[in-house]
This record gives structure tokens, C-alpha cells and sequence, in this order.
């Protein structure tokens, strides 16, 4: 079974409301399923990857066969050291004898590998507290207050749970706005201030205006930012600070929005993200764009960082939580 909101979620004690039933919609098309989803949006790696990597790729072991191997996982940007760890080990297990010289099991043993290492530090979002706090950074561009959104619609529309959204994002003029039209999707609150004004000013209030409401969740978005930024990179570490001061223990979860298109300049990103503050998860967006799929391996073995969620489309249900067995498969399975 694929990972579902209710795996990834950690919502402690708290018990999901019991939402009224909704009217079924006899217009709207059937939804696919979430592996066959998935495995669309993945097409793109996929086929750069399956062009390299078939069953007939392994017909003939030797020096060439892995050195193919190699070249496909970096081409699909799954990084140098990934690709070296994946290669040694399944070379070391065919040699050994543990893997049959048969091209279907080699290739069935490559998909395990793949998931194993996808799932390094795999670990739920931590909504265990009351209130809990969701910190959300990231370049601009890269999907961040949209993934904020769809993350709030999902916690209000399936959990019943109340959100509250802070807009700590004070520099780009259209921010505030564009996280409180979500805000009105989703059903969620907003804390908003003037443009320029202080980003952990932002964030206390947010936090201040959660406990005041008895809100479960408030999720704050901070200004999207370049890593070679540093002024506002320390930026954000002084508003985790603030965050930390007025509710110790939070954030109980910050995630970093990365752009799957973008490839290996994700991954330097995340490097400079994790040094002006902790992170415990990536929401991985624009994955149904990219042939450059393997960045989520490179993520998990480079940075120790669990992808959490994924975006595969525009839709609401189009972000969604990440599982490393279907990611595994769709990415190399031909049928």
C-alpha cells in the first residue's frame, strides 16, 4: 500500500475530527491511483533512465555493464557518491553471488537498493504538539507558499483539523496575498502584516494568534531566498530563534521546498538551507517536470534529509506524501 497522509503525519494524541460526509461528485473523473500517478509523472525519468537501464543491460556482466549504470543514475542526477554506493553495492552482491547474474533479478535488486536509500531517515512530520509549528523555507520559485496551501487544505478537508497560516514572507509584494487566497481555499486563517515588516514579529504573532484560537497547526512561510543570500539566510535563523524563544521546542518541523528541475543546484540549496537552520524533511515540487528524478536519492544519502512529500501536478491531491517503494518502481519499472 502506498504511504497515505494519515502514515506520514505524527498527530500525537490528537484525534482527527469527525468530518461531515461529502456529496459524491458524479462529474468528476475518476482519480488514478496514487502508484499510477506517480509512475506518469515520473515518465520523464524513467525513460532516461530505462534507455540505459533494461534487463538486457545486464545480458553481459562485466566492467561496461556498470559503467553504463553509472552513467544513467548521474545523467538522472542521482549525484557522484549516490551513484558510487548503488554501483559497488549491487556489483559486490552479483559478484558475490547473493544477486543471480540474470538480468531480471539484477534489475529487481537495483529497484530495493533504490528504495532502501530513498528511505534514509525516513521519519513522519512531527504535528504532534498543541499548537504544532510547521516552519516552511525555500527559493522563490520553487512552489513553496503553494505547497504551504495544498499542505493546510489536506490537514483541514481529511483531518479536521484548524490551521493557521503567518505570513512571514514580507518581502515579495504578491506573498502575503498569494498565501491568503490559500488561506480562503483551504479554509485556513492567516496572520499578515505590512510589506517590509518583521519576519519574527510575524512569527510570534502567528504563534500568539494559534494559541489564542486554539488553532492545531499554524504553518509560517518565510521569505523564498537565495542560498548565496546570506544576509537573509541569517534572516531565517533569527526567526527560528524567535519561534524557539516564545514556544520552546518549536518549530516542531521545518521543511525546506525544492525544486525537482532544478537537479544538483536542489541539492546545494538544501546544503546552505541546513546550515542557517535545521531541517527535518523536503517537500520535493515539479516532479512530473524533470528527467532529473534521482535528486531525491542524492537528497537522502548527501544531506541525510528525508524527502517528505512530493509534487507530482497542479492539483490539490497532487502533493503528496512520498514513498520510497513506489518511487522506486515507477522510476525503473518498463511495464
Amino acid at each position: 500500500m502506498s504511504t497515505t497522509w494519515a502514515d506520514i503525519l505524527d498527530l500525537g494524541d490528537r484525534a482527527p475530527r469527525e468530518l461531515p460526509a461529502r456529496p459524491p461528485d458524479e462529474d468528476a473523473p475518476k482519480r488514478k491511483g496514487a502508484f499510477s500517478r506517480l509512475r506518469e509523472s515520473l515518465s520523464k525519468s524513467r525513460r532516461a533512465l530505462t534507455e540505459e537501464i533494461s534487463s538486457s543491460l545486464f545480458d553481459r556482466i562485466d566492467d561496461e555493464t556498470w559503467e553504463r549504470l553509472e552513467e544513467a543514475l548521474i545523467y538522472a542526477d542521482a549525484g557522484a557518491s549516490t551513484t558510487a554506493k548503488v554501483v559497488e553495492k549491487l556489483e559486490h552482491e552479483v559478484d558475490a553471488g547473493e544477486v543471480p547474474a540474470d538480468g531480471e533479478a539484477i534489475k529487481a535488486r537495483l529497484v530495493e537498493i533504490l528504495a532502501e536509500i530513498a528511505a534514509t531517515n525516513r521519519a513522519p512530520i512531527n504535528l504532534s504538539a498543541e499548537p504544532a509549528v510547521l516552519l516552511m523555507t525555500g527559493v522563490n520559485g520553487t512552489g513553496k507558499t503553494t505547497s504551504i496551501g495544498k499542505i493546510a487544505w489536506h490537514l483541514q478537508q481529511e483531518f479536521g483539523l484548524s490551521v493557521l497560516l503567518g505570513a512571514a514572507d514580507t518581502y515579495r509584494a504578491a506573498a502575503a496575498e498569494q498565501l491568503a487566497t490559500w488561506a480562503e481555499r483551504s479554509g485556513a486563517g492567516i496572520v499578515r502584516s505590512n510589506e517590509g515588516a518583521d519576519p519574527g514579529a510575524v512569527a510570534f504573532d502567528s504563534i500568539s494568534a494559534a494559541r489564542a484560537r486554539g488553532s492545531d497547526v499554524v504553518i509560517i512561510d518565510t521569505a523564498g531566498r537565495l542560498h548565496t543570500q546570506s544576509n537573509l539566510m541569517d534572516e531565517l535563523g533569527k526567526v527560528r530563534r524567535v519561534i524557539e524563544k516564545q514556544m520552546p521546542g518549536a518549530p516542531h518541523e521545518t521543511l525546506i521546498s525544492i525544486d525537482a528541475t532544478t537537479g544538483q543546484n536542489g541539492l546545494r540549496q538544501a546544503q546552505a538551507f541546513a546550515e542557517a537552520t535545521a531541517l527535518d524533511g523536503v517537500v520535493l515540487t515539479k516532479l512530473d517536470g524533470t528527467a532529473k528524478g534521482g535528486i531525491t536519492l542524492a537528497i537522502a544519502t548527501e544531506l541525510g534529509i528525508p524527502v517528505k512529500l512530493i509534487g507530482v501536478g497542479e492539483k490539490l491531491e497532487d502533493l503528496r506524501p512520498f514513498d520510497p517503494d513506489d518511487f522506486a518502481h515507477a522510476l525503473l519499472d518498463e511495464s
